[in-house]
């Protein structure tokens, strides 16, 4: 379940880093640098950008990179020098690497700041291979090495098998949503779910499919929208969902664009990119929703009931109850999204 995040913010440390190694004698070979799973707004000075090809899966970031006239992929090619911008995941970090390692980089570089767990993988690097240097700087390290035949075939991502004892089985990798099961909070909202559903439906951050499973289960649904900026996470729901009924979209669920006017529209939006809590990622999913449903449309919806959700809800549409709510989530319903004529209407009469 993903957003376009604010530009990332460790910009000026990583650079940092790159450029004191370089400065202590750091030698790349000649050749492309592939840069797996940066954020938009990264710098990587001082290496030339035409050198640089940026791997990423994450449609907000891949359609950053190539607006800034960066070489863009979805997946990565051989490259004499890769260089791994390490997640907060361990799982999806130590993945990267090995993927570093497959690709058959005659150097890897590895950078992360602490919270991203880069002291727990430089452990684990020494343990295999000789570490060819380390740069810490600004709370984070820049590491580097020559695999020369390292095996790493054990970090390598897993996919994972969940199972589901109404809708079936689901396959999840390390690095998307919810890969080590169903995210409770979905399956709040999937247990509210009305019995019958609008015909034209869309699951805004569908992530691996399990809240699509569950409309598709409904009666009444004939289309189903499943709107993803994960590429890696669309990958697994058409994996996981084989009905004629669902139509995949990698794209970023606050700017998509539907072929179909919706009658409904489930989601459970994210909330944070990073460490910090970022309400403004669910509130934009709602205004979303809003624009993308029909007069009459519906929204249903699941979130950490901290979140303050009510009053955009109360904003952008009609009327809104809350169908369930435990310690931790509220399950909202919401109906008949507001226009912008019929707010600054409202609003002038009020005046």
């Amino acid at each position: 379940m993903t957003l376009a995040p604010p530009l990332f913010t460790d910009t000026a440390q990583r650079a940092e880093r790159l450029e004191i190694a370089l400065s202590e004698g750091l030698a790349l070979p000649d050749g492309t640098v592939t840069v797996l799973h940066p954020r938009a707004g990264e710098s990587f000075a001082p290496l030339e950008p035409a050198r640089l090809h940026i791997v990423t899966g994450f449609r907000p970031d891949h359609e950053a990179f190539a607006q800034a006239g960066y070489s863009v992929a979805l997946a990565a090619s051989p490259a004499p020098v890769v260089l791994v911008c390490l997640p907060r995941g361990r799982a999806d970090g130590l993945a990267l690497i090995a993927e570093a390692v497959d690709l058959g980089a005659e150097l890897v570089l590895v950078d992360g700041q602490k919270t991203d767990g880069i002291e727990a993988t430089l452990k684990a690097l020494r343990a295999r291979v000789t570490i060819g240097g380390v740069i810490s700087k600004a709370h984070g390290k820049l590491v580097w090495f020559a695999p020369q035949g390292a095996d790493f075939s054990d970090w390598r991502a897993t996919p994972h098998q969940i199972t589901d004892p109404a809708l079936g089985q689901f396959q999840t990798l390390p690095g998307v949503f919810s890969a080590d099961g169903v995210d409770p909070g979905s399956a709040l909202l999937a247990q509210h779910l009305p019995e019958t559903l609008p015909a034209r439906m869309a699951d805004l951050g569908a992530g691996w499919g399990y809240l699509s499973a569950a409309c598709l289960a409904r009666k009444g649904v004939q289309t189903l929208h499943l709107v993803e900026a994960d590429a890696r996470a669309l990958d697994l729901a058409r994996q996981n969902i084989s009905d004629p009924r669902a139509q995949f979209h990698w794209a970023d669920a606050c700017t998509t664009a539907l072929p179909d006017t919706l009658d409904g529209v489930v989601m459970n939006p994210p909330f944070h990119t990073g460490r910090k809590p970022q309400p403004a990622l669910g509130l934009a999913f709602i205004a979303s929703a809003a624009r993308l449903l029909h007069n009459r449309g519906k929204l249903w919806m699941v979130a950490n009931r901290h979140l303050p959700y009510e009053g955009a809800l109360a904003q952008l549409f009609t009327s809104h109850e809350m169908l369930a709510e435990t310690s931790v989530f509220r399950v909202w319903q919401a109906v008949g999204p507001r226009r912008k004529t019929q707010t600054v209407t409202r609003s002038r009469r009020q005046g």
